[in-house]
């Protein structure tokens, strides 16, 4: 279709990775897949340089977008509204519009207790996932409102089932869900749409979380019923694509659950 042409979109948390077995393992990277197939230019971001490299050297080969990389890792003890206002300054400076922000970034520490979780281990979470969204969307807010655009944001159902071993990550996410309805609705006048993906992707990290813990795996990842874990390109990245659709702004506000093969929940 390529609706996307023209227009940009920022995806955080993009850098290349595959699974064992080579194919995508990497929601961001995914995303990011599915919007080059549409023309859109790309801002990505990660604290990997040389994942971010790769990924631009594959999407621009490929399907002939322009890729700018941003080195950025908001976490405890730095300046991040200051990191985040600077991705989206270079953004405008190349592309000269933001079209859509895609809130993907994440790391955690899965498969500690509550009662031998760190301070750290919480900032961890906390700042790469709820604060990056909140500086990212605040960066962004006056773009967005130019171009009637849309946010589209990442929780777990760690959040809403109250994940084993994963406290931390699981604050972070339900902390990104509320964030994102209060934005749905403060924003909606200047027609930005805001929405929030809960997938079951297969990834890297998740494919790592399987080998490191792996009663932790057991307890909290429940096959999906139709039979296959969300792919990151052909099923997350299509949803975050149509939700930049025009024909998508009703669904402003929603949590939509991903489940493999089974599309949006809202």
């Amino acid at each position: 279709m390529s609706f996307l042409k023209g227009k940009t979109a920022i995806v955080t948390g993009a850098g290349y990775a595959v699974l064992s077995d080579g194919r995508c393992g990497s929601i961001g990277y995914g995303i990011a897949t599915a919007y080059a197939k549409e023309g859109a230019n790309l801002v990505i971001t990660g604290r990997n340089v040389s994942k971010l490299e790769k990924a631009k050297e594959e999407l621009e080969r490929l399907y002939g977008v322009k890729v700018l990389i941003s080195s950025a890792d908001i976490c405890a003890g730095a300046d991040n509204e200051a990191i985040a206002k600077s991705v989206v300054e270079s953004a405008i400076k190349e592309f000269g519009r933001i079209d859509v922000l895609i809130n993907v970034a994440q790391a955690s520490a899965s498969g500690v207790t509550i009662q031998d979780h760190t301070t750290e281990q919480f900032d961890l979470a906390m700042y790469s996932g709820l604060y990056a969204t909140f500086y990212y969307m605040k960066a962004c807010y006056p773009y967005l409102k130019e171009t009637k655009g849309s946010i589209i944001n990442f929780a777990s159902g760690a959040g809403l089932f109250g994940n084993y071993g994963q406290c931390s990550y699981a604050a972070a996410k339900e902390g990104i869900r509320g964030l994102s309805r209060v934005a749905a609705t403060e924003w909606a006048k200047d027609g930005i749409n805001t929405n929030v993906i809960c997938p079951l992707a297969w990834t890297s990290q998740l494919e790592k979380f399987e080998k490191a813990y792996p009663d932790a795996f057991k307890a909290n990842v429940k096959m999906p019923p139709a039979g296959h874990f969300g792919d990151p390109e052909t099923e997350i990245g299509r949803v975050c694509v149509q939700l930049a659709h025009p024909d998508f702004k009703y669904l402003n506000g929603e949590t939509l659950t991903l489940e493999g093969g089974m599309g949006l929940r809202p």
